[in-house]
């Protein structure tokens, strides 16, 4: 794969001043729009379609303003019921304006259309940011002579408000697939929750629960998310775990010898590449294959390329979240990556290295919408052997 030159770049995802940040600052200035205005700017919207050319009757107007306002009555409920923590008004708006679309149809079809908009919203909202999946991913190399497999476990994007049935299912998970390694590659908190005490506590008590026999490992995210003063008192007196700031290990398993370099993210390949040889030794700063089999946990898969020239066998990846919200066929919407939907989740072949992108744990912060669709939450055990 060829490596793109990104040093021209101004603004880099999971940094402030970003255009999804631009987005987020807007989503904050909607959400502080009084009650009564917004349901009376949800009202405005209801009655387009009553102009021309459509001229749809004023009933099927009233109608849909009633759709906008259970949609924003579902959301709404979503904190009570400790799903998700997000506000309500922001997404609401985005769905008034999906919701227009449908409504120039024919009463029956465009109620039908309303109907099924609010099942959807059910799901997206309700279920599938809660159905946490196992997936399963197998790797085998010439490096390794193991009896049995490596039993690691990657886990990414925790981005904790509160604990949710999410996340005790995650923790049971991980005590049931009984891994002899965990890796977390970044982003403990949301962006909503970065200095809020109570998403700290709630952080520390999910990741308090995780062990494994070789270790618990993890990096720092994004800079705009796992914040310098902040990480530190997180994680602070979590023995179980250990942080890992630019640095390379060592594992034993089975007489064998795993390396394991976990770097800090910047999201500037062309800064994080040069520290990764570093990290890696002289070696591969000429160009040399590992001889040892050698993980990288890293949060964002912009470093792949890199990673591939270093000779990086596995590199475990987050930030992407897959989109959160997929189409078939084509996939996220969204990603954030500077290589767009190139990564956008999942494991791809680049050279010789394998990466894999995980669809993370938990959801987008500030005014983003806590939706998933077609693109639930995982963790990945991997089963990692001789060939």
């Amino acid at each position: 794969m060829h490596k793109s030159d990104f040093t021209r770049r101004r603004y880099f995802p999971g940094t402030h001043g970003n255009s999804f940040d631009k987005v987020l600052r807007i989503m904050d200035l909607i959400e502080s729009v009084p009650a009564p205005i917004f349901a009376a700017l949800l009202l405005s919207l209801a009655l387009l379609p009553c102009v021309p050319p459509f001229s749809r009757p004023l009933s099927s107007s009233f109608l849909l303003w009633l759709f906008f306002l259970g949609d924003w009555a579902l959301l709404a409920a979503l904190p009570r019921a400790r799903k998700s923590f997000g506000p309500a008004k922001p997404p609401t708006l985005m769905l008034a304006a999906l919701r227009l679309f449908p409504a120039v149809f024919p009463l029956p079809l465009a109620l039908a259309a309303q109907i099924a908009g609010t099942a959807l919203v059910v799901y997206a909202f309700w279920i599938e940011p809660q159905r946490l999946t196992v997936t399963r991913q197998s790797l085998r190399s010439p490096k390794l002579k193991l009896a049995r497999p490596l039993r690691l476990l990657h886990l990414g994007d925790l981005h904790m408000e509160r604990i949710t049935e999410r996340d005790r299912k995650m923790v049971a998970l991980t005590r049931e697939l009984a891994p002899d390694v965990i890796l977390f590659s970044g982003d403990f908190l949301n962006l909503s929750c970065l200095r809020d005490p109570k998403a700290w506590e709630a952080a520390r008590t999910i990741l308090r629960e995780l062990s494994a026999p070789l270790g618990v490992f993890a990096v720092t995210g994004s800079p705009a998310v796992d914040l310098d003063d902040v990480v530190p008192q997180l994680l602070d007196g979590l023995a179980n775990l250990r942080w890992l700031r630019d640095e390379k290990i060592t594992l034993q398993y089975q007489g064998q010898l795993i390396d394991l370099v976990g770097l800090s993210c910047t999201h500037k390949p062309f800064v994080d590449g040069p520290r990764l040889l570093t990290l890696l030794g002289q070696a591969q700063a000429q160009g040399l294959p590992p001889q040892t089999f050698t993980i990288l946990l890293y949060h964002s898969p912009d470093l792949a390329p890199e990673a591939a020239e270093a000779g990086i066998d596995l590199q475990l990846s987050g930030h992407t979240h897959g989109g959160q919200v997929r189409l078939p066929l084509f996939g996220a919407f969204f990603a954030g990556s500077l290589y767009g939907k190139r990564f956008e989740s999942g494991r791809r072949q680049v050279g010789p290295t394998t990466l894999y992108v995980t669809r993370g744990l938990g959801l987008e912060g500030k005014g983003a919408p806590r939706v998933r669709f077609l693109c639930p939450p995982e963790i990945i055990l991997w089963e990692i052997g001789g060939p």
